[in-house]
């Protein structure tokens, strides 16, 4: 039996040359973490039997000879440090292809900003048995062959012939399908989001790139000033991946807005989110209109113009604010040790007393919420409003019965409910302040769907259900009069705009048109830098 194991392992330890292990990389590469991709075209393309075939045939030799060339140059050149690169590479070429399979997501540079954004506290929600064997299985096990297969290295001349005959065969291949341009152009989102491990690696550098070029400083927007001493405050909810669907006040058949549903003055709106992440949709609702650019903030201009601003959040990924009070979750728990720290109420404690000791008469809170993020909606609200059972603990087990992940969900929207219901009454009481609450989400949420879950696609592949939100509005009696006429579908950028109007602020960044109340004074019109 020793001789038997010891024959073995030489035999698995014999050196190859460099031509033979690239080759074995590649067919795995291959193999192991593209099938997706393949299946993909299989499913799109519009070809004949026979045109599919020599499609697919085409694009696995343009990829074999791309991943054979690019294994060549690496253990060539960076020998030890090309192994761990190459034994890397596999480990996360299994985490992603486990998260297509899994969650049908796509590995674009939006999900790669929100790996970059996520907590361990949510990642850990994806931790489990299936995810870790999978990456045991198609990760670890190919890593450890990259690490220990001895390899004859061979010479430079070599390199030259190998490299050049992949180049050949790419552009040959690639010229006999000159025909696909406009499928390839049509799918290039899916595909290059499919394609392991270019995904990844392509869409990081792109993250990293724009991280680079984004502004140090937000373009500064031209002052205004506060034209009353009336006190008023408004406080805005951001909340996180709530979407229209599953909100009773917009048709919901389930009872997930048993009290909202009968708040007097509540105003409710169809709105689409400009973004299905939070980064992005967060940034929509605090700046004054669509840009690629990063614009003065909401809350750092109302802070500038003198507002007293203050903001609480449970959650991350938001575009930088730069005012005096920021409060985390943690930082709020330590102020109220009596609140229940564990849910999103803990940015609601205290508040009336907050706002009544300000020292300025305009205030701004803007409560950054968590509650309905998955992937364990479950863990987000008390029990006491876990209404709808059974629930699934996490996405993973809610692929398995898509009714109990539904039943989880409805009661995130249930303990949202109860939360907004509670400051409405608070910011009622308030008889000596003007009051108003904006409650509008970042992005929705897919529960199923076609297959699909969470969030995150891009905005053209988005189903409606990552991208359609809920927008309501309350205010104190006399406060301000809306609008009779607006467009069917609002969009998050009437947040920046009504929100100056209902703090008195006149300003040459105030658009009349993204406002959902009546003007309170005549506002100079002049566009944006």
């Amino acid at each position: 039996m020793k001789a038997l194991l010891s024959k073995v392992k030489k035999a698995l330890l014999r050196p190859v040359s460099l031509s033979a292990f690239s080759w074995v990389v590649s067919i795995g590469t291959l193999l192991l973490y593209n099938i997706p991709f393949f299946q993909f075209v299989v499913d799109n393309s519009n070809e004949s039997t026979m045109g599919v075939v020599w499609l697919t045939a085409s694009l696995t030799v343009i990829m074999l000879a791309v991943n054979f060339m690019m294994t060549y140059l690496t253990m060539f050149c960076l020998r030890i440090v090309g192994r761990i690169v190459l034994a890397v590479l596999s480990i996360i070429n299994a985490t992603a292809v486990y998260f297509i399979l899994t969650y049908n997501v796509i590995i674009n540079a939006t999900t790669i900003e929100n790996v970059f954004n996520t907590r361990y506290s949510e990642a850990s929600g994806f931790f489990s048995w299936t995810l870790w064997l999978f990456i045991l299985v198609f990760g670890v096990f190919p890593a450890l062959y990259c690490l220990l297969q001895p390899v004859v290295m061979g010479k430079a001349r070599k390199l030259g012939v190998c490299c050049a005959g992949s180049l050949a065969v790419i552009l040959v291949v690639g010229l006999l399908n000159i025909g696909q341009t406009l499928f390839l152009s049509k799918h290039d989102t899916e595909l290059g989001g499919l394609l392991q491990p270019w995904s990844y690696i392509a869409n990081t550098y792109r993250v990293v790139s724009f991280s680079q070029d984004k502004q140090a400083e937000e373009i500064k927007l031209p002052d205004g000033k506060i034209t009353d001493d009336e006190k008023a405050v408004v406080v805005l909810v951001i909340g996180e991946s709530a979407r229209k669907a599953n909100f009773q006040l917009y048709g919901y058949q389930r009872e997930t807005n048993p009290l909202l549903s009968k708040q007097q003055g509540l105003k409710v709106y169809q709105a689409n989110s400009c973004a299905t992440y939070t980064t992005a949709g967060s940034k929509a609702i605090l700046e004054p209109k669509d840009s690629g650019d990063l614009y003065e903030l909401l809350p750092n201009y109302a802070f500038r113009m003198g507002v007293d601003v203050a903001w609480r959040t449970s959650n991350w990924g938001e575009p930088p604010i730069h005012i005096d009070e920021y409060l985390t979750d943690a930082e709020l728990a330590e102020q109220y040790p009596d609140a229940d720290s564990d849910y999103d109420g803990i940015l609601f404690a205290g508040l009336r007393q907050r706002i009544e000791s300000s020292p300025k008469n305009k205030v701004l809170i803007i409560l950054h919420t968590s509650t309905s993020h998955g992937p364990q909606y479950a863990s987000k609200y008390p029990k006491e409003f876990e209404v709808y059972k059974p629930v699934a603990k996490n996405v993973e087990e809610g692929e398995k019965n898509v009714g109990m992940l539904v039943n989880a969900y409805d009661n995130t929207i249930r303990y949202t409910d109860f939360l907004l219901d509670s400051l409405i009454n608070t910011l009622r009481a308030m008889s000596d302040w003007k009051t108003a609450m904006i409650f509008i989400s970042d992005h929705g949420e897919s529960l199923g769907e076609k297959k699909m879950f969470m969030h995150g696609l891009p905005m053209k592949l988005a189903p409606k259900e990552q991208y359609e939100i809920p927008f309501l509005v309350w205010t104190s009696e006399n406060y301000r009069t809306y609008k009779s006429k607006l467009p069917a579908v609002l969009e998050q950028h009437y947040i920046f705009h009504s929100v100056l109007n209902l703090l008195s602020i006149q300003s040459p960044a105030y658009n009349e048109q993204f406002d959902i109340f009546q003007q309170n004074a005549a506002e100079p019109k002049q566009a944006l830098p």
